[in-house]
């Protein structure tokens, strides 16, 4: 048992989220953890991506890299999605996965079919320069970042 000391009378009730749609999306990575496969076998790396910019703003993304892992391919497979993600962000030695946060890339979601439900969710598919997609100028050094100017 566990006291609450809660009125729903004073909170909006949490909306269901649909994904969002299939497309291009300005992010940056928010968080990132080693975490163990489910066999524990091996680990895969846990990004947490926010969408920044658009009708999407604030929403999140998950991607999981298998960086540890008995199949050699899905090993390779990880690594070059961590290196697209080193590409994309100008970071390409990092020592830790907090050095690629908070730095605006392009990411390219697509829709897929979960085998466990037969619902519809996200997949992150594709990383890119920030450039590569979104014609700006590059952010000056010590600046405020576009998403959190008024």
């Amino acid at each position: 048992m566990a006291n609450l000391n809660f009125n729903a009378n004073n909170v909006e009730p949490m909306v269901e989220f649909e994904p969002v749609p299939a497309d291009k999306y300005l992010a940056v990575i928010i968080a990132s953890e080693m975490k163990p496969t489910k066999k524990g076998r091996g680990r895969f790396l846990e990004l947490v991506l926010e969408i920044i910019e658009g009708k999407y703003k604030g929403r999140k993304l998950w991607a999981r890299l298998n960086l540890e892992n008995e199949n050699a391919l899905t090993v390779q497979i990880a690594r070059g999605e961590l290196s697209a993600i080193c590409r994309a962000v100008g970071v390409m030695q990092p020592q830790d996965s907090v050095e690629l946060h908070n730095i605006p890339l392009v990411v390219t979601v697509k829709l897929k079919k979960r085998q466990d439900s037969g619902e519809m969710t996200n997949e992150v598919k594709g990383y890119a320069k920030r450039e590569a997609a979104v014609d700006r100028p590059a952010q000056a050094a010590g600046s405020v970042p576009p998403w959190s100017r008024n």
